[in-house]
């Protein structure tokens, strides 16, 4: 409820009716106003807010489509990991105000394909990941890849993609690094996996090929 207040009060359809009651507010204090300016403030915040809505939008109390993009970790962690890879995925297919170019969605996507795979992989593996790998599986999936989605949507796309922030890249650029290193640890987990899946395969065959192999009879 608060929030929806907040994002009421912040909407610039808002602040136009609040700027034309002021200036109305002000005449009266000045003394060009007389009684009546009160219910002309009152009719001025409504001009204002229907003129700021044409223009930018009809102020709503509704969280945007991203500040959703938060999800719990908690129950089966296939279940809790797949409702966030589809959320990422759903929102940036949805890509509210056009604010994620082509190339970087498509990088999103590909990354939502390589968890549901990594997760398709955990399963059938006879190996394991350790207590660390497990939680970063876990955690990419449900934490660090949407809060990272969810803080690139708050920034205005002109700022994102031409303004230079501290570490002297754009946040386009930040959030495109963000991804390369979250791909990189995915691959990471799946090449750990496959290579104990391969350990294990090695010593079936040689425990095979020494009960079954050729011998030579003397």
């Amino acid at each position: 409820m608060i929030g929806g207040l907040l994002r009421w009060l912040n909407a610039p359809a808002n602040w136009t009716g609040l700027l034309a009651a002021t200036g109305v507010l002000v005449l009266k204090a000045l003394g060009f106003l007389g009684g009546w300016a009160l219910g002309l403030a009152a009719l001025g915040y409504g001009v204002g807010l229907v003129a700021g809505a044409l223009w930018w939008g009809w102020p709503s109390t509704r969280e945007d489509a991203w500040e959703a993009l938060k999800f719990e970790d908690e129950g089966d962690a296939r279940e809790a990991m797949g409702r966030a890879l589809a959320g990422v995925r759903g929102l940036t297919e949805h890509n509210p105000g056009g604010r994620i170019p082509a190339p970087l969605a498509q990088r999103i996507k590909q990354l939502c394909q390589r968890l549901e795979g990594l997760l398709d992989q955990w399963e059938r593996s006879k190996g394991s990941l350790s207590l660390q790998e497990t939680f970063h599986a876990r955690h990419i999936a449900i934490s660090y890849l949407p809060q990272a989605l969810n803080t690139y949507l708050s920034i205005p796309p002109q700022f994102a993609t031409t303004k230079l922030l501290a570490n002297g890249k754009t946040a386009q650029t930040t959030f495109e690094g963000v991804l390369a290193e979250l791909e990189t640890k995915v691959e990471q987990l799946g090449d750990d996996l496959a290579s104990q899946d391969a350990q294990a395969f090695l010593r079936h065959s040689e425990f095979l090929n020494q009960k079954f192999g050729h011998k030579d009879i003397a």
